[in-house]
């Protein structure tokens, strides 16, 4: 082999291996660890009332496959851990959040989340394919929005969240038990009074993605009240101190201000 020829095939094979590394670096973060099963159940079933967690189908994450059931109930909700928001485009392994939908919720809006936790647990997908692949999915009508009112319930003592819309990386914990009720298109300029009044809380980060108006899964927030989130906050305390032992930054202040922790 010539001179040349060397040179070039030592060249195509250094740049061959730095695009290789360099992907595996883009996706090493794709992996979850697998939290522990009953505390993980625990932690899912306490986004429900009390009354309804018997009867209440359990999603367990595998991090190798993504969501299985490991309780099937009887009364149409579900509770699950979200391990990815797939708005922010970005896999991290400190974010969780327990989140409980009824049985419109469970058919509507949970198939998203399913498919989210299934391509991230692949390993064949970046987040910004995530991404891209359930906005289009969304804008194409394979998932729909909720046909009818109803609600998704988020009464755990404490939640692991990003604070806002996609621009805002840093999670939090924090506790803020609170209703979703479905607001499906609705804009914020819909949902108060006038500009410069408060009006509803609504939450719809899709809105920054999909266009204002064009979000099939819009909430309405409504907040526990402080005497109902101290009830919420005592009945968690031993499922508290469970998490704070598992991950530091599942460690609740004890004001249960926000608690930021790096990824």
């Amino acid at each position: 082999m010539s001179t040349r020829k060397s040179k070039g095939a030592l060249l195509l094979a250094v740049i061959l291996l730095i695009a290789t590394q360099g992907f595996a670096q883009s996706t090493v973060d794709w992996q979850l660890e697998k939290m522990p099963a009953d505390l993980e159940t625990d932690y899912a079933l306490s986004a429900l009332p009390p009354h309804l967690r018997s009867d209440a189908t359990v999603y367990l994450l595998d991090p190798g496959k993504g969501y299985y059931i490991a309780h099937q109930g009887s009364n149409g909700y579900i509770c699950f851990i979200n391990r990815t928001d797939w708005e922010w485009a970005e896999f991290r392994q400190d974010l969780a959040t327990p989140i409980s939908f009824d049985p419109e919720g469970a058919r509507s809006i949970f198939p998203v989340y399913f498919d989210v936790a299934a391509m991230r647990a692949s390993g064949k997908f970046r987040a910004a394919q995530v991404f891209d692949t359930i906005k289009n999915r969304i804008i194409a009508g394979i998932y729909k929005a909720p046909s009818k009112p109803g609600i998704s319930y988020m009464l755990a003592p404490e939640m692991r969240v990003y604070p806002g819309t996609p621009d805002i990386k840093e999670p939090i914990t924090i506790s803020a038990p609170h209703y979703m009720l479905y607001a499906s298109y609705l804009t914020q300029e819909n949902a108060r009074y006038k500009p410069g009044t408060d009006g509803l809380i609504l939450t719809s980060p899709d809105d920054s993605i999909l266009g204002k108006g064009k979000d099939p899964y819009g909430f309405v927030i409504v907040l526990s009240s402080g005497t109902e989130k101290a009830t919420i906050v005592e009945d968690g305390k031993d499922l508290l101190k469970r998490l704070a032992a598992y991950k530091p930054y599942l460690k609740l202040e004890p004001s249960g201000e926000q608690h930021h922790h790096g990824n």
